[in-house]
């Protein structure tokens, strides 16, 4: 948790640099792009971490508090952004911005669903051939176990 805020964290002072010596916002696009990876990767882990089975039997006690005020930094920071997009940047840019991010949300879960897609299909090629390896297999005993009955008489 503490690394995904440092990188956020890490991205902001890069933005605020590129403003600061009167560089454009395009500038410090990778910067941006950063800090929303490393929000995404916070969410993320969040979300796993309320979702696992250590979670659900009690037995693994997560930071709540600390996962609440590296978000509540990051929305800090997010305000700080929206006010330099709108005084530095161009007419609509924040807009923009919000439909830009829902936009790269939504593909980077269609991706991560039609990779578990391809994943389940192989998954099922294996089986499939396990399955065949495995009557074959048995088949092969069978003869192996009539020959064997038949040579002892």
């Amino acid at each position: 948790m503490l690394a995904e805020l440092a990188a956020f964290n890490a991205g902001f002072s890069v933005v605020k640099q590129v403003i600061a010596n009167g560089g454009d916002l395009a500038n410090a696009f990778g910067s941006i792009q950063k800090m929303v990876g490393a929000k995404e990767a916070l969410r993320a882990k969040q979300k796993k971490n309320e979702n696992s089975v250590f979670s659900f039997l009690g037995t693994k006690k997560s930071n709540d508090f600390e996962e609440f005020m590296a978000l509540d930094k990051i929305r800090e920071t997010e305000k700080e952004l929206h006010e330099y997009m709108k005084i530095y940047g161009r007419i609509g840019l924040y807009d923009d911005w919000i439909r830009f991010q829902a936009e790269a949300r939504k593909r980077r879960i269609a991706e991560r669903k039609e990779i578990e897609a391809i994943v389940a299909q192989r998954w099922e090629i294996f089986y499939w051939c396990l399955g065949f390896m495995l009557l074959a297999l048995g088949c092969w005993g069978i003869v192996e176990y009539l020959i064997f009955i038949r040579d002892s008489r």
